[in-house]
């Protein structure tokens, strides 16, 4: 009896990356690895299942219930699927301290899972891009990380974006000034997260309910909302609260950030001082970042920010650490959106394909596609037994945009003859010169 056929198909939350796909995200992986190695990052990777212990009480309860537990049987530790790529980081720096030499800039591009409901733009297991800097306290470090995300947008093709950037001190700062109370103040947080959502009205609904009092909500809402030019809003900042301690050092990291950001040539057209930006994660310590595509308004594609604390779980002492995630997934789709792919990307990643016009011929057809390989041309022997038409519909279909006919004539001559099917240009050449005329013909305007 026949086994019964099985339906193909996927666990929900997860996909599959047809070549076509797959040379639009290895495009984008390529210039953003570029972009690390240019600011000097290396790479790092780190397994997919880490111990469970490793992974819980560091990203909050609403978070880790999204954690996939891995077991399997009869095992004895208790694994989970990797949540993100930042737990691992401060799992790695402290397991290998006589390894890692500080400061360690490190990146890694590299699935995660959660266990998300599925719906539009929202996976289960999608990949993310994360760069950080262990061990430098002070913002050059900070400034370093929005280098890159401003270099990484802009080789990429995005044009209309700003880094919306804050300090978690300061807004600290500013619930004290406002009369919050410090119990209150993740409260606070959570609530003034929400800004771009809610707007300001909801956000003082929400926090009316949460049982701060409105005389501070109206204190705080002012404050968030200051919008003046460039370091000015700073200025306005520092004559307001300049005696609260924690507001007076978080304005003096931001003041320290903008020198540093100005001497690496940093403009401020990319870039703001947004004090209802927030970021929702509760390890962060300093300065933390946000970058938004603004012309058309597509919302956010980066994260970020300085947790000195994270690192300190995992060994002794701590370690001052700041970093940003891209959002790598949400940029290849908006790079599509706005057609930002070159134009030289096509369906295959094949330049060439050599075609076989018999069993005679086809020994010469297996040594010319071994020439061009050698030469650095990618190359695609035809392998069935069809004929010259079925051949070039192969090519036209997969998207190969030359062709090469080297039949019994061509073979006594030593020629080949290369045909681009776009526009039907056709050129006899000797072998020994087709790889310098594919490389004219490929890079030929049409």
């Amino acid at each position: 009896m026949p086994e019964p056929k099985i339906k193909p198909r996927l666990p929900k939350g997860m996909r599959d990356f047809l070549p076509q796909e797959m040379l639009k995200r290895e495009h984008v992986f390529s210039v953003v690895r570029e972009v690390f190695h240019l600011y000097g990052f290396e790479p790092l990777q780190t397994p997919v299942l880490e111990l469970t212990e490793t992974l819980m009480g560091k990203y909050g309860e609403d978070a880790e219930k999204l954690i996939f537990n891995a077991q399997h049987p009869g095992g004895k530790e208790e694994l989970s699927l990797r949540y993100d790529l930042t737990v691992p980081l401060a799992r790695v720096v402290g397991q290998y301290q006589n390894e890692i030499t500080l400061p360690f800039k490190r990146y890694q591009l590299s699935p995660v899972w959660r266990a998300e409901r599925p719906q539009r733009g929202r996976y289960r297991e999608f990949y993310q891009c994360d760069a950080d800097i262990v061990g430098i306290k002070d913002m050059s470090a900070d400034a370093e990380i929005l280098g890159v995300i401003v270099t990484a947008l802009k080789r990429l093709g995005f044009l209309q974006f700003n880094v919306k950037i804050n300090n978690r001190k300061l807004l600290t700062g500013m619930g004290q000034f406002s009369g919050v109370p410090d119990s209150q103040l993740g409260d606070l947080y959570r609530s003034v997260d929400k800004f771009d959502k809610i707007g300001a009205d909801g956000v003082k609904g929400e926090l009316l309910t949460r049982g701060i009092d409105n005389e501070a909500i109206g204190r705080m809402m002012d404050l968030i909302q200051s919008r003046q030019e460039g370091l000015e809003n700073l200025d306005y900042l520092q004559s307001v609260m300049g005696d609260i301690p924690a507001a007076a050092e978080g304005i003096r990291e931001l003041r320290e950030l903008a020198g540093h950001l100005s001497a690496a040539y940093i403009s401020m057209e990319n870039y703001e001082f947004d004090f209802t930006m927030v970021r929702g994660l509760g390890y962060y310590t300093g300065p933390i970042f946000e970058t938004v595509i603004t012309e058309p308004n597509l919302g956010s594609v980066t994260g970020g920010g300085r947790y000195d604390n994270l690192i300190g779980l995992f060994r002794k002492d701590s370690l001052p650490t700041t970093g940003t995630s891209l959002g790598i997934e949400r940029i290849i789709d908006l790079m599509s959106e706005l057609n930002l792919y070159p134009a030289h990307l096509g369906g295959t990643v094949v330049q060439l394909l050599v075609t076989v016009f018999g069993d005679e011929t086809r020994i010469e057809s297996t040594k010319l596609a071994a020439e061009l390989r050698a030469q650095g041309v990618r190359t695609e022997l035809y392998m069935e037994d069809k004929n010259l038409g079925k051949q070039f519909q192969h090519a036209d279909k997969k998207g190969i945009p030359l062709v090469a006919i080297l039949g019994t004539d061509e073979i006594y001559q030593g020629v080949v003859k290369l045909k681009r099917l776009k526009d039907g240009e056709e050129v006899s050449v000797e072998r020994g010169a087709a790889a310098e005329t594919i490389q004219t013909l490929l890079e030929q305007p049409i």
